[in-house]
């Protein structure tokens, strides 16, 4: 089991002994005269060195130049300021949701006085105020943001009149957060059902006390609106307080209510949450700490005229929804079409990802999707109108669409997970998408018949210009797998381009070591130990193997990353994710994507490219034009012939060592200083095992015969290192590649075919191949084909027929054998009476 471990060695941790948390007091003696100088230049108690001293990391977080560093490298560099930990914070937690309200904890920074008056500043705007505790710790409490992502704050110790403390915290959408952060509402069908017919009586609240330490509680209502004209500079987001629900109540954990229908002038709400605060604050105080319900549909306050009859209430607002959506832009023009198949969707990680409700991993708990057993959505919102994509599919792995189930995939006017910059509508993380597309579906779908207009006004993509990314590969000893497809080895010592592209700014760069063999030596294999990515003025990335067996590390910006608490990251210009086990995926704002993961002693990299990149990449991947002949091109220009030997190859490699300018790699230890960043990107003593040359004894060639089949690359890495679980390292991940080039292969797609008017069709695959077969109502006689086929070249061999009025074939048929079954009981009465006179006739000449 890989694990996501930050690191801190011993060096670094003997060189950050602690000081007092007063700057002034962290200072040496022999600093002491300098200090008190500065003592009458400074107000308060909250004291620290002038910045260009750069004897103190305070406002210098980041900052590597000068006697002492503040820069995260310098941790593993033994390089740091002293009081580093005092300005440069990490807190405990580091994450929680947009909805704000989390008590955090500043780690290593104890203040010797209570009273103290603690601000808390998010982006430089947002102020919540925090306290000091009996122990001394210092506490601060998130704000409610409108945006997901890290979000950066400074700490102010005397009241605000300074912010020398500076740190990270990571605001998520409400939907990633664990349960046990939020209260619960028991049964939220129930809650988001009251008032229709059956749905009556109380509704439970739960939470766990324990995340909110008071005696008694305020439970309290906020709603959220989009009011503006939309697209306009005028569209804004709010939350509100609308009122609370029970005050003064003890903090028991539960609470059990009959619902109200709530005040007129609160009745325009329709989409809120629940906020549980102490009673000791006011009524609807922002920004104190607090546990959140899940937003939801706030049928339960709505008002008499829903319960009254909540089908009419409902169809009035989803007819109100239609026309509001009919005078709104056409969004699904800029969506990008959703993959063919399921196979397909799991493998395109670069532009599409798991949809939360709706995860053939986590039991395939489809509600709002009935027939679906996985979707994903588009990872990026389209780029005018910041909509999003969604693709479901069935257990065969057929795309399921809205115009032949209601479980069919939407378009969503709002992405779900929002649009940087955030903020403002339609880009707020989750609460767009539930005014614009959510809370319609309850009018149209949930509350009311109404269904065919919701579907109507977000039909499902089909896939008929679906194309699939070309895949790129890199592992083992090391191994690569181009673009188109050229398969060759490069086994340097170094760091190197694995691939470049003007394009969009994109760089992917990695670094190569030797594997150090159980018994402490070096062998003549080199592998991928760290990779790095960076596209435009994105963040950078790096993943690299950490200290121990089986252990990734994530660095942002040369940071170690914890993945603790969240496994999904919003960065800037990219997505991140970690699954568990043992695999990275970074999405970038091109739809390129990296998958970086574990196999055997080293890393492998699988890098996914959409079309428009053809033309446009160099390095190590190859030149990425549908043309294996010039893979193998070097920065000059000059192109090696498919058929260059191992050597040749080895030239090809080292002409693309990253250059010391460009490096997106991190150099945080004495280790890596030395033998990377102070020496050649490329390591021009070190000789390595080629593939020609490379042999091994009977033995381990047998061994390496059963193993590896004919795996090329799996028997060269047991002849270079010697190991079998090297070279089934390798092996596996070659098979993951010829197994994800196969699912995005692709497919011909002839597009969604009606049924006939009047009748029904049977059949909801339309790849090549695929037959749909039609059928006519009763009172109506199919004129055309009854079936027809998607051909190769994308269109259907016949098209939909037409349902005529008239007698259907059944009723001909009925008639027809009716009539024949009539003749033929004319026809034996008649034989039966002939015979009957006959017998008479014969009867009457007897005596």
């Amino acid at each position: 089991m890989t694990s996501f471990l930050p690191r801190t060695p011993p060096a670094a941790q003997r060189a950050l002994q602690r000081g007092d948390q007063d700057a002034g007091r962290t200072m040496k003696p022999t600093l002491l005269p300098w200090a008190l100088l500065l003592l009458a230049t400074v107000p308060g108690p909250d004291l620290w060195p002038a910045a260009g001293a750069q004897l103190s990391c305070s406002q210098r977080c980041g900052d590597q130049s000068g006697p002492c560093s503040c820069h995260p490298t310098c941790f593993g560099l033994a390089s740091c300021c002293v009081d580093i930990r005092d300005f440069c914070l990490e807190i405990s937690p580091y994450s929680g949701s947009m909805m704000g309200g989390k008590d955090f904890v500043v780690r290593h920074l104890n203040w010797p006085n209570p009273a103290d008056s603690v601000i808390c500043s998010f982006k430089e705007s947002i102020q919540t105020h925090g306290y000091v505790d009996a122990s001394g710790r210092v506490h601060c409490v998130s704000p409610l943001l409108y945006e997901s992502g890290r979000i950066p704050f400074t700490l102010s110790m005397n009241n605000g009149r300074s912010f020398p403390r500076s740190g990270t915290w990571l605001s998520v959408h409400p939907s990633k957060v664990s349960d046990s952060e939020k209260s619960q509402l028991v049964n939220e069908t129930r809650w988001q059902y009251y008032g229709t017919p059956g749905t009556q009586g109380n509704l439970t609240l739960t939470w766990n006390t324990s995340a909110l330490p008071s005696d008694t509680v305020t439970i309290e209502l906020w709603g959220y609106e989009e009011t503006g004209k939309p697209y306009s500079q005028q569209w804004a987001a709010a939350w509100s307080y609308l009122y609370s629900l029970a005050t003064n109540i003890h903090n028991s954990g539960s609470f059990t209510f009959t619902p109200k229908p709530a005040p007129q002038n609160f009745q325009r709400w329709e989409v809120g949450s629940l906020r549980i605060v102490d009673s000791r604050h006011s009524a609807g105080k922002p920004d104190v700490q607090a546990i959140w319900s899940n937003e939801h549909a706030l049928a339960w306050h709505l008002g008499e005229d829903f319960r009254m009859d909540p089908v009419a209430w409902a169809r009035n607002q989803c007819l109100a929804w239609e026309e509001l959506e009919d005078q709104l832009p056409t969004f699904l023009e800029e969506l990008p079409d959703c993959p063919c198949t399921l196979a397909q969707a799991r493998a395109d990680s670069g532009r599409f990802h798991t949809d939360y409700g709706c995860d053939l991993e986590q039991g395939s708990v489809c509600t709002y999707h009935p027939g679906a057993v996985h979707c994903v959505r588009s990872v990026q919102a389209s780029p005018r109108y910041y909509s999003g994509q969604q693709c479901c599919y069935t257990a065969d792995g057929t795309q399921l669409l809205t115009a032949d189930s209601t479980g069919g995939s939407t378009p969503d006017r709002g992405h779900d997970w929002g649009s940087p910059p955030y903020r403002v509508p339609p880009r707020v993380p989750g609460l767009s998408h539930w005014i614009y597309d959510v809370i319609s579906f309850y009018h149209c779908c949930l509350w009311a018949p109404e269904c065919f207009r919701y579907m109507n006004r977000r039909p499902s993509s089909d896939c008929r210009s679906y194309r699939p990314p070309r895949l790129a590969s890199a592992f083992g000893d090391p191994h690569f797998v181009t673009f188109d497809g050229t398969n060759f080895t490069f086994n340097g010592r170094g760091e190197y381009v694995l691939l470049e592209a003007a394009l969009t700014d994109l760089r992917v760069q990695a670094r190569t070591q030797t594997r150090v063999t159980p018994e402490g030596s070096q062998d003549r294999g080199t592998g991928l130990t760290a990779v790095a990515v960076q596209e435009a003025n994105s963040d950078v990335v790096e993943v690299r193997l950490g200290d121990g067996a089986g252990v990734l590390q994530v660095l942002l910006n040369q940071e170690v990353l914890s993945f603790a608490e969240q496994r999904w990251m919003d960065l800037k210009g990219m997505f991140l994710s970690v699954a568990a086990g043992n695999r990275v995926s970074v999405m970038l704002t091109s739809e390129a994507g990296l998958e970086i993961s574990l196999q055997g002693p080293f890393l492998s990299v699988a890098v996914l490219l959409p079309e428009k990149f053809l033309t446009h990449t160099q390095g190590l991947l190859g030149t990425f034009n549908n043309d294996p002949a010039d893979d193998f091109t070097l920065r000059s220009g000059e192109v090696l012939p498919p058929s260059a030997s191992s050597r040749e190859l080895f030239r090809f490699g080292a002409d693309w060592a990253v250059q010391n300018a460009s490096s997106l790699l991190t150099y945080d230890s004495k280790f890596l200083v030395e033998n990377f960043k102070e020496r050649p990107k490329h390591d021009p003593t070190f000789l390595p095992l080629f593939p020609e040359e490379s042999s091994a004894s009977p033995s381990q060639a047998s061994a390496a015969a059963d193993l590896c089949g004919d795996d090329s690359f799996c028997k060269f890495d047991v002849a270079a290192t010697g190991s079998l679980s090297v070279g089934n390292a390798s092996r596996v991940a070659h098979m993951q590649h010829r197994l994800r080039v196969q699912s995005l292969q692709p497919v011909v797609s002839c597009g969604w075919l009606a049924p006939p008017a009047n009748g029904h069709k049977q059949g909801e695959r339309y790849l090549v191949g695929s037959t749909v077969r039609f059928r006519c109502n009763n009172g109506y006689s199919l004129a055309g084909a009854d079936a027809s086929t998607c051909q190769a070249d994308g269109t259907w061999s016949w098209p939909t027929p037409t349902c005529q009025p008239g007698r259907s074939y059944a009723v001909l048929l009925g008639i027809i054998f009716g009539g024949l079954g009539l003749v033929a009981l004319v026809g034996l009465g008649y034989w039966l009476l002939r015979r009957r006179k006959s017998n008479t006739a014969v009867w009457g000449s007897q005596p």
